[in-house]
């Protein structure tokens, strides 16, 4: 494995990520992915090999594990990080894209064209719906394989002995699994890890959501209030209009104008305003 690929994908996810979304990274990271490599599949190597059934019948040992292990834990956890990793870097190659297509946008229209994204890997548009279906798809995944666990292994532990009747077999043979409560122990841990990481997907979920509504609200709220200063605005200039017409006489009327009590033949004239 290229370990640099995976550091430079690693550094992209976490860098168009919120602090959630950091944290989630990290737990995989960490929780799932070294222990995975360091440990789980050396407890897990010999899980064949040393399933011990006290019969000498051919085939009965290949069956009887098979009934039990229908899929191997390592298996369906390496799916699972395959599959719960995925969205992570859907959202990198949609910031990317964003990124060609503005250098394109500055190349044909030049520096004066103005700039499609401002800031390409703020989760805007398009990009706040692909994170946002990338936290449900991760929910959703560690959800479904949290169910398969509890439907192939209930409790999530295994038995110490199990029995098994199973053809070839020629009657309820007795099967021992090799060291069941170290498989247990990292069992639980990668279960608990899964829980968590739901956890901190819903809460970014919900966070993304809020601060979404907020700026929706926020944005409706400054929209209303510049839609009424322009109304006050339109209604002071059309008093002041009507100010003006009511207050102008034309200079030079035929008809004679109205005379003051007090000065009888001075006339009362008004100007424009």
């Amino acid at each position: 494995m290229n370990w640099r690929i995976f550091e430079g994908l690693l550094s992209g996810v976490n860098k168009y990520s919120t602090a959630f979304g950091r944290i989630w990274l990290s737990l995989v990271f960490i929780f799932c992915v070294l222990v995975y490599l360091v440990t789980a599949e050396r407890v897990w190597s010999d899980d064949h090999k040393d399933f011990d059934c006290d019969t000498r019948q051919p085939g009965c040992s290949n069956v009887c594990f098979d009934e039990f292990f229908p899929v191997s834990h390592v298996r369906l956890w390496a799916l699972q990080l395959i599959l719960v990793t995925c969205p992570s870097l859907l959202v990198v190659m949609h910031v990317a894209y964003r990124e060609a297509w503005e250098r394109k946008h500055q190349e044909t229209a030049g520096k004066n064209g103005g700039c499609l994204h401002p800031d390409p890997g703020k989760e805007r548009g398009g990009l706040w719906w692909t994170y946002v279906c990338s936290l449900v798809f991760k929910a959703g995944v560690d959800a479904a394989f949290l169910h398969v666990f509890h439907s192939f292994y209930p409790k999530y532990t295994l038995p110490r002995v199990v029995r098994c009747h199973v053809a070839p077999c020629p009657n309820t043979v007795d099967c021992f699994i090799s060291k069941p409560t170290e498989k247990d122990t990292f069992t639980l841990f990668m279960v608990t890890t899964a829980v968590v990481c739901i956890v901190l997907d819903v809460v970014e979920l919900t966070y993304l959501v809020n601060k979404r509504c907020r700026e929706c609200l926020l944005a409706r709220k400054a929209w209303a209030t510049g839609l009424g200063h322009r109304r006050n605005w339109a209604t002071s200039s059309s008093k002041q209009d009507d100010l003006r017409l009511g207050n102008l006489i034309f200079l030079g009327s035929d008809a004679p104008p109205p005379l003051s009590p007090d000065h009888p033949r001075d006339h009362v004239k008004k100007t424009i305003l």
